[in-house]
C-alpha cells in the first residue's frame, strides 16, 4: 500500500509513521525538511503545501492508496487538498480533533454522532467547516473521505502539556511535588492517549474501503 503524509514528523503523526514502516506500507512524507525528525524506511518529497503549483510538480505523476492531511486547518487548506488530490488518491484522511463535538454538550458520553458545536474555539470551528466541507465533496462527487477526531494525545515531544504547546507540562509537575492542574472543577470526564496507541487504531484505517464516508474518533 502506498501512502503519502503530508507532515508525519509531528506530536502525533510520528508514531503513526513509524508503524506504518513497521507494516510495510511504502510511505512517503511531504514536508519543508526543517524538521529534525528522520524516520527510517519512509520516503521525503521536499516542498512546500502553501505552494500548490510547485507542488503539483513536486509530485508529478504519483498516485496514492491513502493521503493523509496532518496540517489541515481551515476550508481554505481543504480546497486546495482537493485541488491537488481529486485524481491521486483512493482516500483521502483528514485530521480532524475530538474538540468539535458540542461544547457544553447535553449528554455525557461522546461518540461520532454527537453534534458537531464548539462557539468558544476558532480551531474547532474551522475544523467543522473543514469536516462539512468535505462531506459535500463526498456526497456531491465522491470524494474518498475518511475524517479521524483524536483528543488530547501525547508523547516525547508534547509529554502532557498543560495550556499551550510549549508551556509546562504535568510531567514536569510531578517531578518538582507541585500540584496537578486539572481542567474544569475536577469532576469532568476526559481521556488522555499516548500517540503510540492512537497509532494502532489510525493505521487500521488507512486503505480501508469500509471507513469511506466515516468520521472515526481516536482515543484510549
Amino acid at each position: 500500500m502506498k501512502v503519502l503524509f503530508i507532515g508525519g514528523t509531528g506530536n502525533i503523526s510520528t508514531s503513526v509513521s513509524k508503524l506504518c514502516v513497521e507494516r510495510g506500507i511504502d510511505l512517503y512524507l511531504l514536508n519543508r525538511g526543517k524538521r529534525g525528525v528522520k524516520i527510517r524506511g519512509a520516503k521525503t518529497i521536499t516542498s512546500d503545501i502553501s505552494n500548490p503549483k510547485k507542488l503539483a510538480s513536486d509530485l508529478g505523476k504519483h498516485r496514492w492508496d491513502a493521503v493523509v492531511d496532518w496540517i489541515a486547518f481551515t476550508e481554505g487548506d481543504i480546497e486546495r487538498d482537493l485541488g491537488l488530490f481529486r485524481e491521486k488518491t483512493g482516500q483521502f484522511v483528514f485530521i480532524s480533533s475530538a474538540s468539535v463535538y458540542q461544547k457544553p454538550p447535553t449528554f455525557p458520553i461522546i461518540t461520532e454522532s454527537t453534534p458537531l458545536y464548539n462557539p468558544y474555539w476558532e480551531y474547532s470551528r474551522n475544523k467543522i467547516a473543514c469536516e462539512e466541507r468535505l462531506n459535500r465533496a463526498y456526497r456531491d462527487d465522491g470524494f474518498p473521505i475518511t475524517i479521524v477526531r483524536p483528543s488530547f494525545t501525547y508523547d516525547t515531544v508534547v509529554p502532557l502539556a498543560i495550556g499551550g504547546w510549549s508551556e509546562y507540562t504535568a510531567v514536569d509537575r510531578m517531578k518538582r511535588g507541585e500540584k496537578v492542574i486539572v481542567h474544569g472543577d475536577g469532576t469532568s470526564l476526559w481521556t488522555i492517549t499516548h500517540a503510540a496507541d492512537f497509532a494502532k487504531g489510525f493505521v487500521g484505517l488507512l486503505g480501508n474501503t469500509r471507513a469511506i464516508g466515516h468520521p472515526f474518533t481516536i482515543t484510549s
